[in-house]
């Protein structure tokens, strides 16, 4: 099990653990990707993906089709993906994303938070070197198919990592490849539970306890801004 998997392992999706945060996030998304690429699922592959993920979470139908109505509405404000970064406490690395109708009151809201728990927000782009950048899909398992064959088949379509756990395969691929791996999974007959991108660190970092407490406090501060989609730190948890 490569270096991605042990990362999503041992962190701490708390955000993704509140049912309401979890309907507010998705709902977000879903309305990004109608105003990128229209209402249809049939012809937005993403949309498509978020609405089955939808399901998977349980999220009532209402909310999915009121996400919808809000993107192709012409006076509901337009949510901008903003990424922040910076460090926290005993200099470890955060990247926060966030989707957002006032990147003004957002960029705010994120400084002061580092500000107030000993950590400083950087500048665009500051820590891209160290985080790399997937896309990560959870798929449903199919007993005839080989995880090995799977597997090499998947590399020529962008994937680098793949994890069979007891409910579903994990597969890990570059940023771009986004498309393509949708497309081969679709077309081959594979179940879509979830299509997400996310931020893995390429240099973890350990503290002690008490320095972690440091940074958890300021990451829990951060995740409970209802314009934050993802944290993602370089911090062994």
């Amino acid at each position: 099990m490569g270096r991605a998997f042990e990362y999503r392992k041992a962190t701490k999706m708390k955000r993704w653990g509140n049912m309401a945060r979890v309907f507010t996030k998705l709902g977000k998304q879903i309305t990004i990707a109608v105003r990128e690429s229209g209402p249809e699922p049939d012809t937005n592959p993403r949309l498509r993906v978020l609405i089955t993920q939808s399901k998977k979470e349980n999220m009532p139908k209402e909310n999915v089709e009121r996400a919808i109505k809000k993107a192709i509405s012409k006076d509901e404000a337009d949510y901008k993906e903003m990424v922040y970064e910076g460090y926290g406490p005993n200099g470890i690395a955060i990247v926060v994303e966030t989707a957002t109708d006032n990147p003004t009151r957002t960029v705010a809201n994120i400084r002061s938070y580092f500000n107030r728990h000993g950590g400083s927000l950087g500048t665009t782009g500051s820590l891209q070197f160290l985080f790399d950048h997937k896309c990560v899909f959870r798929i449903g398992i199919k007993p005839e198919v080989s995880i090995e064959e799977l597997e090499l088949e998947l590399i020529d379509f962008g994937v680098d990592e793949l994890v069979e756990d007891e409910e579903a395969i994990i597969l890990y691929g570059e940023f771009s490849s986004y498309s393509l791996i949708q497309k081969y999974l679709e077309e081959n007959g594979f179940e879509i539970f979830s299509a997400e991108f996310e931020r893995i660190p390429n240099d973890m970092k350990e503290l002690n306890e008490e320095q972690k407490a440091q940074v958890i406090k300021l990451i829990d501060k951060i995740e409970e801004d209802e314009d934050v989609q993802n944290v993602f730190h370089n911090m062994i948890e």
